[in-house]
């Protein structure tokens, strides 16, 4: 069973991101601030759910929740700072939106940049231990989705609506066959080859 919090007695927000490891579109993070004595044991890690379970999880956590938000980091931003920096600032543009100002912070992962002097711990695998984190993570996976999929529309050749934006095989075949689209990363090892495709031009 997921702890509830990490701080006892504060006011905390979990975060945690999606899309880092993507080859295409911007990346996403969610906060979400619980109530104390929250409970709810279907909630987990969301690579560990079902796409349905992960649809339904987030209505719960939009209802239960006392405050949460998605931050979103474009990939042109990714490219200028890279995905770590993109990462964290996601994390940020999360946090400035909640309607309820944290007293404490934990993150997933191991790393983390302070956030307006407020208390922060980052707890690897902290998506399985931790019900914000784990809310966090079900809110930033199943949005960042909606976004794959309404651009999978617009570039139908890549398989984004399977993949979303990840990289398979299916994936860099079509960036072989068709080059890149603007939501592709350019900093990014596209082709897997070792080679960065800054010279696919814009």
């Amino acid at each position: 069973m997921l702890k509830n919090n990490y701080y006892i007695g504060k006011i905390e927000a979990g975060c945690d991101e999606a899309g880092r490891g993507c080859l295409a579109g911007s990346v996403y993070a969610a906060a979400v601030i619980l109530p104390d004595d929250y409970q709810n044991d279907l909630l987990n890690d969301s690579k560990q759910l079902t796409e349905k379970r992960r649809y339904q999880l987030r209505e719960i956590i939009e209802r239960d929740a006392v405050a949460w938000a998605v931050g979103i980091v474009t990939p042109e931003e990714i490219d200028k700072i890279n995905i770590l920096n993109a990462s964290i600032l996601a994390m940020h543009r999360a946090l400035d939106q909640l309607k309820v100002r944290p007293e404490a912070i934990i993150v997933d992962g191991n790393r983390f940049k302070p956030y307006n002097n407020i208390p922060h711990t980052t707890i690897v695998k902290g998506d399985g231990k931790y019900l914000s984190i784990a809310a966090a993570s079900i809110l930033a996976k199943t949005y960042r989705d909606d976004y794959m999929n309404r651009l999978a529309e617009e570039y139908p050749q890549y398989d984004w609506f399977s993949n979303k934006g990840y990289p398979t095989k299916k994936h860099r075949d079509a960036i072989r066959q068709y080059g890149i689209t603007p939501y592709h990363r350019k900093s990014y090892n596209l082709l897997g080859d070792g080679q960065l495709c800054l010279d696919f031009g814009d």
